[in-house]
């Protein structure tokens, strides 16, 4: 298991020290809805572990991502926009616009998406 980073946002907020609105919590990930939601529903789905992005997802990391994709197609279903359609997009590095090295994928819904998104 990866250690946990005292300096990452995320990884506080894991641990309980920064509040946040959780949607989903359980061994692997957790989920938080946004503080600066981008549509009606704006969830972060994060994993527990100190990853900093995609870039450093390795094999044995498949079953912590398979949850994570479950639990975001659950909570879809629960909000009420899976049959509409919703957008999971995780960003990478400065340039892809991530502003927080700690993995986390944005659930997005209850509107229309445009493409290409920025």
């Amino acid at each position: 298991m990866r250690a946990a980073d005292p300096a990452c946002l995320f990884c506080r907020i894991v641990a309980g020290e920064i509040p946040a609105t959780r949607v989903h919590d359980d061994e692997a990930l957790i989920a938080i809805r946004d503080i600066a939601p981008r549509a009606p529903t704006h969830v972060l789905f994060m994993p527990r572990e100190h990853i900093p992005s995609a870039a450093d997802l390795t094999a044995d990391d498949g079953p912590m991502l398979g949850a994570l994709f479950g639990a975001a197609a659950e909570f879809a279903r629960s909000e009420g926009i899976a049959d509409t359609g919703y957008r999971m997009v995780t960003n990478i590095g400065a340039w892809g616009g991530q502003t927080v090295d700690h993995l986390h994928v944005h659930l997005l819904g209850g509107r229309s998406m445009s493409w290409p998104p920025g």
